[in-house]
């Protein structure tokens, strides 16, 4: 190759930029969100009633938490596929939403005779649950994967596990409107149980996708 024709493609490629993993982040999820929608919808649909008892505490809570867990997750993800990036502030943030989830059992500990504990710690639909907020979680896990490999992620596991937190939590969050226990224990256990494994995946697969 010529000085000259070397000296192009050198220029030409220092013109390709990957995406910055925010943009890397929000492209996949476009599809990956929709997807978890249309199986949202098409298998499970709304909770009858749901927007008459928005004004019900426990609903209300159910629901800022599983969001408040997706926009913090989500914040953590865009940030964790740049090298050296500090994520201390952003997993600092995310303990908002345990802390806030320990209140409401506090609170609902306190508003609730102790014979209907367990009760409501098991609800009606533990199991489905368990089942439910994983397979929503796929599509979105997969979509923040992808942007993932568009940055350089320094801990290819800790980043696929942020990927599933975040997709287990968008998942969360669409099955909550479906879901008709709202007790902070049966969301304690259950929700948390079915997110942890969502993250367990994507560390698992962070671990061999992400590699650089």
């Amino acid at each position: 190759m010529k000085t000259g024709d070397l000296i192009r493609a050198l220029a030409a490629d220092s013109e390709v930029h990957a995406m910055p993993p925010g943009g890397a982040l929000v492209l996949a999820l476009i599809p990956g969100v929709a997807i978890a929608l249309g199986l949202h919808f098409a298998v499970l649909g709304l909770r009858p009633h749901l927007f008459t008892l928005l004004g019900e505490p426990r609903l209300l809570c159910k629901l800022c938490l599983t969001f408040s867990l997706a926009a913090l997750s989500g914040a953590l993800v865009s940030r964790i596929g740049r090298p050296g990036a500090d994520i201390g502030r952003m997993t600092l943030l995310l303990a908002i939403v345990p802390a806030l989830l320990v209140a409401a059992i506090l609170a609902e500990l306190l508003a609730v005779p102790a014979a209907e504990w367990g009760q409501r710690l098991i609800g009606s639909n533990a199991m489905f649950c368990l089942k439910t907020i994983p397979f929503l979680a796929a599509a979105p896990l997969v979509a923040a994967l992808l942007a993932l490999r568009q940055g350089a992620p320094e801990h290819p596991a800790l980043a696929g596990a942020a990927a599933g937190l975040f997709a287990g939590a968008i998942s969360a969050h669409l099955y909550a409107t479906h879901c008709p226990d709202d007790s902070p224990l049966f969301v304690a256990a259950w929700y948390t149980l079915a997110i942890g494994i969502v993250a367990a995946v994507g560390a698992v697969a962070g671990s061999r996708c992400l590699r650089w």
